[in-house]
């Protein structure tokens, strides 16, 4: 699928995977691949199969049938908490956060596969670094957050196991432009300095700016790849998710 998907030239390479959800057929037959230090997107509307895809990459679902390699390890078979000391850490859409706990235990659950309590209370200093607002309010609960302070707080957990490839589901959902703008340079940022990206979207054109690569899906199957410029030009990406 495209010229992205090329035995060994990926961090990831999910091979050819049906998943169901339930009793739903979600994947049908998907493969892409994820470069090393890059950020791919996967575009589609509701019930496209964009979340089954993510939880099957991070072990939470298996697939029924092909393969999903991670530095050329077979993970498919894996459980969810193995495939995060690999290297993948999965910010997940409606964020999932400990509401009772305060944003720094938030923060400190991510890091729970780790060691060594100074790299930690560096890679805190780090987040906080990312988002401010989450240093002052670091002793709140998270249920007591904004919407776009929520988000922030999933990312900066899901950073804090130092993963090399970061999923992110839907981040810009329900959350004000204003948040978005905020969020969205800080995407860059973490894969600037070295982690790799792939990122759940509905907003093409918020995708697209960030990543160098996308899929679009639709109905469970992969029906189109290419750079941004591709998938911006082409006429059912255009009516389907940019209304034109």
């Amino acid at each position: 699928m495209g010229d992205l998907f090329r035995p060994g030239s990926q961090l990831l390479k999910v091979n050819d995977i049906d998943t169901y959800y339930g009793s739903i057929y979600a994947l049908k037959g998907i493969s892409l691949g994820v470069p090393e230090k890059s950020i791919i997107a996967v575009l589609g509307a509701n019930g496209a199969g964009k979340t089954t895809l993510l939880r099957t990459v991070s072990g939470l679902i298996s697939p029924t049938k092909g393969s999903i390699e991670f530095e050329n390890h077979r993970i498919e078979r894996m459980s969810a908490h193995r495939i995060v000391r690999l290297g993948i850490s999965h910010a997940p859409e409606g964020r999932e956060l400990f509401s009772d706990l305060t944003v720094r235990e938030n923060l400190i659950m991510g890091a729970y596969v780790r060691k060594g309590t100074k790299e930690i209370a560096k890679d805190l200093s780090m987040i906080y670094g990312y988002f401010p607002i989450l240093g002052e309010r670091r002793n709140q609960k998270a249920n007591t957050l904004s919407g776009g302070e929520q988000q922030m707080l999933c990312i900066g957990r899901g950073l804090m196991s130092r993963p090399k490839l970061l999923l992110l589901d839907e981040p810009s959902l329900g959350l004000a432009p204003l948040i978005v703008e905020e969020i969205y340079p800080i995407i860059r940022l973490i894969n600037r300095e070295g982690t790799a990206v792939l990122l759940v979207e509905q907003n093409a054109i918020l995708a697209l700016s960030v990543a160098s690569y996308g899929y679009v899906l639709e109905t469970g199957r992969m029906i189109l790849s290419g750079n941004g410029e591709k998938l911006l030009g082409d006429e059912h990406v255009r009516k389907a998710y940019l209304g034109k």
